[in-house]
C-alpha cells in the first residue's frame, strides 16, 4: 500500500456529460414512455371493473351481568391480541364459513363465481393459467370457493382487535351482500360453537352428577354406621359425649379445689386473729353468724351504758366494774363462737377434699374412655372428610348443570365476536386504479431509461474525467501559513557521508514513472512561456535565498511553484545501483515540523512513521505537533501508539497483536473527540509475529487523511521493523542534544537493514538553534 502521492490525480464523474447524454436521448425516452403508457391503458381497458365493500368485526370477550352466574367473573382482555385476531381471520376464511355464504346467497348460480367467465378478460388470469399457477377445480363448490377466496380479503386493522372483511365483485351490491354475509356467518358460527360447547358440558355434568349421587350416599351411610358401631355420639356444638364429660368433670374438680382453698384460708385467718387477741367481728364468716350478731349487739348496749355511767361514776365503782365484767364475758363468748366458725370452715374444706378425690377418679375413667373414642374419631374424620368432598362436588356440579342447561335452552350464550359495521354498495370501482397504474408505469419507464443511459455512459468512460485531487484544493489556503522553514546558509552542518550514499541524481534517482526529476523539469520548461534561464534562477533563489526574501514576478513565481509540485518531496538520498567517489557531502539542514505539516495538507504525505534516535519523548512531541497542525487545518487524523509501553484501561495495539481484541475494539476517540487514536493497550508488549498491527494501520490509511504512527526509540524494543513494508514516510527524529553524526549513522544502519528512504527531522528547538 503506497501513501506517497506527489502529484495525485483523482477521477470524477462529469455531471454535464451525463446530463448531455440524457438530453440527447430525451426524444427516445418520451416515445418509449408514451408507448408503454398506451400499452398499459389498453391492457386496463380489458380488465373488469371491480367494486369493493367492507364489513368490520370486533373481537372481544362478551358478557352480560344479568345472564352471568353469581360466581362467574367478567371476562378480561388478554395481552395476546395478535394471536386471537389471527385465529379469527383463519376461521373467517375457512371452508365451512364460506360454504354457508355460498348457500345463503346462491353463488353457485352467479357466473362471476361459477367459472362461466362473465367477469371479463383478465391478462393476469391468462398469464397465471399459462404458467400453471392456478389448479383446475374438481367440482362446482371448489370453483365457487376458489373464486370467492380470490375476491375476499380479511385483514386486521393496525394495533386493534378489529377485523375488516373486504370483498370485490363486478356488482357493487353483490360485493356488499357477500361482505355482510361473511361477517354474519362468522358471528353465527362462533355463537353456535359456544352453544355446542355449553351443551356438551351439560351432558358431561349430568353424567357426573348421577355418579356423584351414588358416591355421596355410600359415603354418608358409611359414616353413620361407623358412629353407631363405635358409640361416637355427638352432643351440643358438634362435640362428642366423651369430650363433654371430660370437660364437665374437669370443671367440677376446679370448683371443688377453689371452695376448699377458700374454706381453709378463712379458717386459718380466724384462728390467727384469735391467737393474736384481735377482734374477729369484722371477718365476713364471723359476722354472718347469728349468735355472734346477738352477742355483738349486747356488747354494744353494755358499752353504751358504761359510757353513760362513766360520766357520773368512777371506774372503781361497783356498777362500772360489773359492766366491765359483763363486756369481758361477751368477748369470751364471741371468741368461742369464732372458734366454732373456724371449725365449721375446716370441716367444709375436708368435704371439698373428698369431693375432689371422687372427681379425680371419675376423670381417670373418662380419660380412658375418651382415648378410645379419639382413636376411633380419626377414622370417623376421614370418612366424614371423604363424604363432605363428594357432597361439595355434587353440589357444585348441580349448580353448574342448572346454569348451563338454562343457557342452552334460552340460547343466551354470547359469542366473542360481533359485527360493528355493515358493508354498503360502493359508488366507484376500486380496481383497476388507472391513474396510479399509469403514473407508476411512467415513472418506472423514465427512471429505467435514464438509469440505462447513465450506466452506459459510465461503462464507456465518456462520463469519467481526471480531477486535480487534493493538491488543487490545497491551493485555496493561504501559502504563508505553510511556508517551509529553510535553514540559513550558516546553519548547515558538515557531515561526511559514506561512499554508498553519494549518488548522482541525474543518473541514479528515478521517479515513479521511471524518468529522472531533471527530465520532468525540462518538460515543464518547454511547456512554459517563461525563459529557461529565468526559471533556473528562480529555483536557485528559492533554494538559497534567506528567509523572507521577496519573490520575483508573479508569473515566474507560478512556474516555480508548478515545478516544485512536480518535484518529489524532500527525501533522504536513495540507494543507487551506481555509485561514484565524490568529495565530502554537506548535510543541508533538517526537515522541520512545518515542512511535514505542509506535505500532509497538500497530500504529498499521508502516513508518517516516527522513530526516535534518543528517547520516546521526542516521538511524542513531534506526533503531538503534527496532529495539532492537521486538526487545525480540518484534516481527519488517526494517531497510533506503538512505542509508549504504557498500559491503558482501553484495549489497544498490544491486545490486537495477541488476538485478545478485534480491530473495532482498539480504535477509540481522543479525550476531546477530535481525532481517532489507537493506544498501547493492556498488554506488556506487541507480538512480533502478528500481522494485525500492520493491517490496522493500512486500514486507517484508507479511512483517515493523516495517520501518525509512533514506533519509539531505535533499538531492540523498537516496533519499526513491524511496519517496514508499510510504505509510509519514515522520519528519524533527532533530539535537541543529539549528535547529528550519530543520527546519520543510525540512518545508515537502517538502510543496511533494508529500509527505504529515511528523513531526519528535529524538534522545534533544534531547528530554531
Amino acid at each position: 500500500m503506497t501513501y506517497e502521492s506527489p502529484a495525485a490525480q483523482d477521477a470524477r464523474i462529469d455531471v454535464s456529460a451525463v446530463l448531455g447524454a440524457v438530453v440527447t436521448r430525451l426524444p427516445r425516452i418520451v416515445l418509449v414512455t408514451l408507448a408503454l403508457l398506451a400499452a398499459a391503458f389498453v391492457a386496463m381497458l380489458f380488465m373488469p371493473r371491480l367494486y369493493e365493500s367492507s364489513a368490520s368485526i370486533l373481537v372481544e370477550p362478551r358478557s352480560n351481568v344479568y345472564a352471568r352466574s353469581a360466581n362467574e367473573q367478567a371476562p378480561t382482555v388478554t395481552g395476546n391480541e395478535a394471536g386471537v385476531v389471527s385465529s379469527q381471520i383463519e376461521l373467517i376464511k375457512s371452508r365451512d364459513t364460506l360454504l354457508k355464504v355460498v348457500d345463503q346467497l346462491d353463488l353457485r348460480s352467479v357466473p362471476e363465481f361459477n367459472g362461466a367467465g362473465s367477469g371479463g378478460f383478465s391478462p393476469i388470469a391468462m398469464i397465471s393459467s399459462i404458467l400453471g399457477r392456478k389448479s383446475t377445480p374438481v367440482s362446482i363448490d371448489e370453483t365457487v370457493l376458489d373464486n370467492l377466496l380470490s375476491r375476499l380479503t380479511v385483514i386486521q386493522e393496525r394495533d386493534s382487535r378489529l377485523i375488516s372483511v373486504l370483498v370485490r365483485s363486478t356488482d357493487p351490491q353483490r360485493a356488499a351482500d357477500i361482505a355482510n354475509a361473511v361477517a354474519n356467518a362468522h358471528v353465527a358460527r362462533r355463537a353456535q360453537l359456544s352453544l355446542s360447547d355449553t351443551a356438551d358440558a351439560s351432558g358431561w355434568l349430568l353424567d357426573e352428577i348421577e355418579r356423584l349421587r351414588i358416591a355421596v350416599n355410600a359415603a354418608e351411610t358409611k359414616v353413620a354406621n361407623y358412629k353407631v358401631d363405635n358409640d361416637l355420639f355427638t352432643g351440643a356444638n358438634n362435640t362428642s359425649l366423651s369430650d363433654q364429660q371430660l370437660s364437665t368433670i374437669a370443671g367440677q374438680i376446679s370448683s371443688a379445689q377453689e371452695r376448699r382453698n377458700q374454706a381453709t384460708s378463712r379458717a386459718t385467718l380466724i384462728r390467727s386473729m384469735l391467737d393474736r387477741g384481735q377482734s374477729i367481728e369484722g371477718v365476713p364468716d364471723v359476722r354472718n353468724s347469728v349468735v355472734i350478731q346477738n352477742l355483738s349487739q349486747e356488747k354494744a348496749r353494755l358499752q353504751g351504758e358504761k359510757a353513760q355511767k362513766a360520766a357520773t361514776l368512777l371506774p372503781s365503782h361497783p356498777t362500772m366494774r360489773a359492766m366491765t365484767a359483763q363486756i369481758g364475758e361477751l368477748d369470751n363468748q364471741i371468741a368461742a363462737e369464732g372458734r366454732r366458725v373456724a371449725d365449721a370452715l375446716e370441716a367444709e374444706a375436708q368435704i371439698e377434699v373428698d369431693m375432689e378425690a371422687s372427681l379425680q377418679a371419675d376423670l381417670s375413667r373418662a380419660k380412658s374412655t375418651a382415648s378410645t373414642a379419639t382413636q376411633d374419631g380419626v377414622t370417623l374424620d376421614s370418612l366424614q372428610r371423604e363424604a363432605k368432598a363428594q357432597r361439595d362436588l355434587l353440589e357444585a356440579y348441580l349448580l353448574r348443570y342448572n346454569e348451563a342447561f338454562s343457557r342452552t335452552e334460552a340460547n343466551s350464550a354470547l359469542p366473542d365476536v360481533r359485527v360493528v359495521s355493515l358493508a354498503a354498495a360502493a359508488l366507484a370501482p376500486a380496481s383497476p386504479k388507472t391513474q396510479l397504474i399509469l403514473l407508476a408505469v411512467g415513472i418506472v419507464a423514465v427512471a429505467g431509461q435514464i438509469g440505462l443511459i447513465v450506466f452506459g455512459e459510465l461503462v464507456s468512460g465518456r462520463a469519467i474525467v481526471p480531477g486535480a485531487g487534493r493538491i488543487e484544493a490545497a491551493e485555496e489556503f493561504e501559502p504563508t501559513a505553510f511556508a517551509s522553514v529553510e535553514p540559513e546558509v550558516e546553519d548547515v552542518w558538515d557531515v561526511e557521508l559514506p561512499v554508498e550514499d553519494r549518488t548522482i541524481a541525474g543518473d541514479g534517482d528515478l521517479d515513479a514513472d521511471g524518468a529522472t526529476p531533471g527530465h520532468e523539469i525540462v518538460e515543464l520548461l518547454s511547456m512554459s512561456e517563461v525563459p529557461e534561464e529565468t526559471v533556473i534562477a528562480e529555483l536557485a533563489a528559492a533554494d538559497h535565498a534567506p528567509q523572507g526574501a521577496v519573490d520575483a514576478e508573479p508569473e515566474q513565481s507560478r512556474v516555480v511553484d508548478a515545478v516544485r509540485r512536480k518535484l518529489p518531496p524532500v527525501t533522504a538520498p536513495r540507494r543507487s545501483a551506481e555509485t561514484v567517489a565524490a568529495p565530502v557531502a554537506r548535510l543541508t539542514g533538517l526537515i522541520s515540523k512545518d515542512d511535514l505539516a505542509s506535505d500532509l495538507l497538500l497530500g504529498r504525505t499521508h502516513l508518517v512513521v516516527l522513530a526516535a534516535h534518543f528517547a520516546n519523548a521526542d516521538c511524542d512531541a513531534m506526533a503531538e505537533e503534527l496532529v495539532g497542525d492537521a486538526l487545525a487545518r480540518g484534516l481527519s487524523v488517526a494517531l497510533v501508539d506503538a512505542s509508549s509501553g504504557q498500559i491503558t484501561d482501553e484495549q489497544g495495539l498490544s491486545d490486537l497483536s495477541s488476538d485478545t481484541a478485534s480491530f473495532g475494539d482498539v480504535v477509540h476517540k481522543s479525550a476531546d473527540s477530535s481525532f481517532a487514536e489507537v493506544p498501547w493497550g493492556r498488554g506488556r508488549s506487541i507480538a512480533r509475529h502478528s500481522s494485525k498491527p500492520l493491517t490496522l494501520v493500512e486500514a486507517l490509511g484508507d479511512i483517515y487523511e493523516v495517520v501518525v504512527l509512533k514506533t519509539g526509540k531505535i533499538g531492540f524494543a523498537s516496533t519499526l521493523p513491524l511496519f517496514q513494508s508499510l510504505g509510509g514516510r519514515v522520519i528519524l527524529i533527532a533530539g535537541a542534544e543529539d549528535d547529528l553524526s550519530a543520527v546519520n549513522s543510525t540512518r545508515e544502519e537502517l538502510y543496511g537493514a533494508g529500509f527505504g528512504a529515511i528523513e531526519i527531522a528535529s524538534i522545534d528547538s533544534r531547528v530554531a538553534a
